[in-house]
């Protein structure tokens, strides 16, 4: 398994029809293939760099001996829980809410800190990989992400969307309406 140093990392699942699910997005100090480790079952979920990234590569046996032997055991499990209600909120949104307030949900969750710049943040992905992260078509994405725009929201780039408008994103996340 891996730690996180810095950079940021996205978890993909691929069906074995070869649809890609975009699962999460994870950051600094983040474990990567604990549950595996914990379970000893094989991996369900690729991990790939968004940028640059430092890791720390645990062997399996040394990351389970070192657990047993302290007070990690509790910690892991509940990162574990915090992973397994992430993922049911992930479920909620595409389950219940429209198309608009799904990304802005979607947005605020994925969203990686600015620039330093002020309180904008960041999402590094494609209009394709946010809408595997939520059931929705590219084409869906691009639509809201226009509205978005035009309101003042957000600002696209190539592969890059940056959030200008945070409060006004959150207000639409919990609207239950389209995007603008």
């Amino acid at each position: 398994m891996l730690l996180l140093i810095s950079g940021r990392v996205k978890v993909a699942y691929r069906s074995a029809e070869g649809k890609v699910l975009l699962l999460a997005v994870r950051g600094e100090r983040e474990l990567l293939g604990s549950m595996g480790v914990l379970t000893g079952r094989p991996r369900s979920a690729s991990v790939i760099a968004m940028r640059e990234c430092v890791t720390r590569t645990l062997m399996a046996d040394r990351f389970r001996s070192l657990t047993r032997g302290s007070d990690l055991e509790a910690e892991l499990l509940q990162g574990a829980f915090a992973r397994i209600t992430e993922g049911e909120a992930w479920r909620a949104d595409i389950a219940g809410l429209a198309a608009g307030p799904r990304l802005a949900r979607a947005l605020l969750r994925l969203a990686g800190p600015g620039d330093g710049g002020g309180p904008v943040g960041e999402v590094h992905l494609s209009q394709t990989e946010i809408g595997q992260a939520i059931g929705l078509s590219r084409a869906v994405v691009a639509g809201e992400l226009a509205g978005l725009r035009r309101a003042g929201v957000v600002v696209t780039e190539n592969g890059r969307v940056l959030i200008i408008d945070p409060s006004m994103l959150r207000k639409l996340a919990g609207s239950g309406h389209g995007a603008v």
